[in-house]
């Protein structure tokens, strides 16, 4: 009986000291107004590096389709060493590659309407999806050293949810614009806010 309640005071204890990091975690919230563009979607708001601290590589996959001969999204995120699955869902043939050395410049090469083919992203940076079959379609895949993330709508509004409280660098990515990093502070509970303006 004695064993017994040294052991259940030591789990009070470790309980009571150790808080899970779900549990401490906050948000990163605002907006991204832009200039020289009609308006200020698929902005990628991330948090950087963060120093001695790495991340599992994702076991789902993402997913990014051709349809109706264009790539949906436009621009897909991920952290990186995640798989992205590339789907044709047009009644035509389509092709997937990239001109970019982030992504080893890969062709996928050309399959019909229900294949997929995949492709892991390992490195951060960002990569121009394109078809040889169609040069008018375009997209990018936005690969990022954090899962602290989040794409914005037309309106420019983020929510980047589940981030540990800490001081962090967060940038944002845009395929034709360009904005300052800032520093944000996320509190154990609530909503850190903070706001870009992107330009040329």
């Amino acid at each position: 009986m004695k064993r017994f309640s040294l052991t259940w005071a030591a789990l009070v204890a470790v309980s009571f000291f150790f808080v899970p990091e779900a549990l401490t975690a906050g948000s990163i919230e605002g907006t991204v107004t832009v200039k020289g563009v009609k308006d200020a979607r698929d902005a990628v708001v991330y948090v950087d590096e963060i120093k001695g601290r790495a991340f599992e590589t994702p076991k789902e996959h993402a997913r990014m389709d051709q349809k109706n001969m264009v790539f949906i999204p436009h621009v897909l995120p991920v952290l990186a060493g995640t798989k992205v699955d590339f789907h044709n869902s047009d009644a035509v043939l389509h092709n997937v590659f990239t001109p970019d050395k982030v992504a080893d410049k890969f062709n996928l090469g050309t399959w019909p309407q229900g294949q997929v083919k995949s492709y892991t992203f390992k490195t951060v940076g960002s990569a121009v999806m394109l078809c040889n079959v169609h040069p008018e379609m375009e997209a990018f895949v936005v690969v990022l050293p954090t899962p602290y993330f989040a794409r914005t709508g037309p309106d420019g509004k983020f929510k980047i949810e589940g981030v540990p409280a800490g001081t962090y660098t967060v940038k944002v990515w845009h395929e034709k614009l360009k904005a300052q990093a800032a520093s944000v502070a996320v509190p154990a509970e609530g909503a850190a806010t903070v706001s870009f303006a992107l330009s040329r």
